[in-house]
């Protein structure tokens, strides 16, 4: 069973989650803070290579499992033309309203 997008309790993660999987960039990069990280299986990358590889490129796409923490931690069946589908773990930082770190890695 999966979460609809417009349910995840954190509006933050939950606009994260839309821009994500409509694959718009611009609306992804209004719901980060200027300065925001991420990091990857416990590795810092860059945030925006990270995402034209990860997400737009190859098509990510979130279908969340569950959600945890206030929404500000995920568990997604994440999807991508690059990598098929995996399980993965998603935690988020909000500051004011916007995300200003997220780490994901299998699940």
């Amino acid at each position: 069973m999966t979460v609809p997008v417009d349910q995840l309790s954190d509006p933050a993660v939950r606009a994260f989650v839309t821009a994500l999987n409509a694959n718009d960039r611009a609306a992804f990069q209004a719901v980060l803070t200027p300065g925001a990280t991420m990091s990857d299986d416990g590795s810092d990358r860059d945030l925006a290579e990270w995402t034209e590889r990860e997400v737009f490129s190859s098509n990510g796409h979130m279908d969340v499992e569950s959600e945890a923490d206030g929404g500000r931690s995920l568990v997604v069946s994440y999807r991508n033309d690059t990598w098929g589908a995996m399980r993965t773990a998603w935690r988020f930082d909000v500051d004011g309203g916007k995300v200003s770190r997220f780490e994901t890695g299998q699940a």
